[in-house]
């Protein structure tokens, strides 16, 4: 299974997210990484990286991450996110997996990267229970 191009696929047919201008850049059975580049209606008022979107990246690569697992019928029951600190640069990196898969609900984690000349920082983490929506 070419976890790559199912995770593009899907990535494709989500309005949202080809405004966002999301990436998948990596898919394995249990991880998904998506990516995403600043743009200046991103930014708060303060210019840092929006917390919606934050949790957008963070939510959307632990979805992908559980679609590897179970397939693309899943439905966010719960997250939560952590602010690590202020998230500036010019490239961010969701890296997410599956930490417990069931035949219900499946229990993902991923940390938020961001980029830019001098360094990669850890900006933001969190957590998603996902509802596999065959068993609703």
């Amino acid at each position: 299974m070419n976890y790559l191009e199912n995770l593009k696929h899907i990535n494709s047919l989500a309005a949202f997210n080809r405004w966002c201008g999301i990436e998948v850049i990596h898919a394995d059975q249990g991880e998904a990484d998506i990516a995403i580049h600043w743009r200046d209606e991103f930014g708060q008022y303060t210019g840092f990286l929006h917390a919606g979107l934050v949790a957008t990246l963070i939510d959307t690569a632990c979805g992908y991450a559980a679609a590897t697992v179970l397939g693309p019928r899943l439905l966010a029951a719960h997250f939560s996110v952590n602010c690590l600190r202020p998230a500036t640069g010019q490239r961010f990196v969701a890296r997410a997996r599956v930490v417990k898969p069931g035949k219900s609900q499946v229990f993902t984690s991923c940390d938020l990267f961001a980029y830019d000349a001098e360094a990669e920082k850890l900006v933001a983490n969190g957590q998603t229970l996902l509802t596999v929506l065959s068993a609703l």
